[in-house]
């Protein structure tokens, strides 16, 4: 029952608070309050969907660089509990093919959030290179590594490409992992299962060595092993 109440809510919520922030994008193309809207929708998620959120390592976020998050991706609870963890604000790579979901793609992209394309090639490149410009002018951005939702909750293998975009910003990269998220609300489940869940935040790694960019292989290993070990400890 607890469940079926928070569908109900997430999905009235949504369209009141975007036919809102769609309204004020008419007047105006700043995001500031459709950002704070999008955080009182997130509140309603997490709320009535009765998690408990605990963040460990916030300490190891710089508050004077834009970064890059890497983050495990087990559940579509992931992106609404990093709201309530990551202690700055940030946005999210989005698939370029949601922003023409009536009603859904204006928000986002009243929300500020970045489209990418990731049909490969020189398509794909420029998004990725057009996102690290947004950390240059100071946006934190998070990414999943793993390209899509784990449909077992275990951790798979970390793709290189969106790893691509700090090393293209030149910005410091934070292993992310999220710890509980599966258990409440698996991949192809519809209703969430009250949990305590906890994110923890590792220590950021250099893109850059003695002037020179990392290899983006060798890179992306390395933050893959760095979630694992976040994992392992919970």
């Amino acid at each position: 029952m607890r469940g079926l109440f928070a569908v109900i809510v997430t999905i009235s919520t949504f369209l009141v608070l975007a036919a809102i922030a769609i309204t004020i994008g008419i007047f105006s193309k700043s995001t500031a309050f459709p950002r704070k809207l999008e955080k009182l929708w997130i509140w309603f998620v997490v709320k009535s969907g009765g998690l408990k959120i605990r963040t460990e390592g916030a300490e190891n976020v710089p508050r004077d660089q834009a970064v890059v998050f890497a983050c495990n991706h087990s559940s579509q609870l992931d992106i609404p509990v990093l709201y309530f963890a990551l202690p700055v604000p940030f946005c999210f790579l989005v698939k370029k093919e949601l922003f023409k979901i009536p009603l859904f793609g204006t928000t986002l992209r009243q929300m500020g959030h970045i489209p990418v394309n990731r049909s490969g090639g020189k398509a794909a490149l420029k998004s990725l290179k057009k996102a690290a410009e947004s950390i240059k002018k100071g946006t934190s951005i998070v990414v999943f590594p793993e390209g899509t939702r784990s449909p077992t909750g275990k951790l798979q293998e970390f793709k290189p490409g969106v790893i691509m975009i700090a090393l293209f910003a030149e910005s410091p990269v934070i292993p992310v992992a999220i710890c509980g998220t599966y258990k409440a609300l698996p991949k192809g489940k519809l209703l969430i299962k009250p949990t305590e869940i906890t994110v923890k935040i590792g220590k950021p790694i250099d893109t850059v060595i003695d002037g020179k960019r990392r290899d983006k292989e060798e890179l992306t290993k390395e933050i893959e092993k760095k979630v694992a070990e976040l994992l392992c400890q919970d």
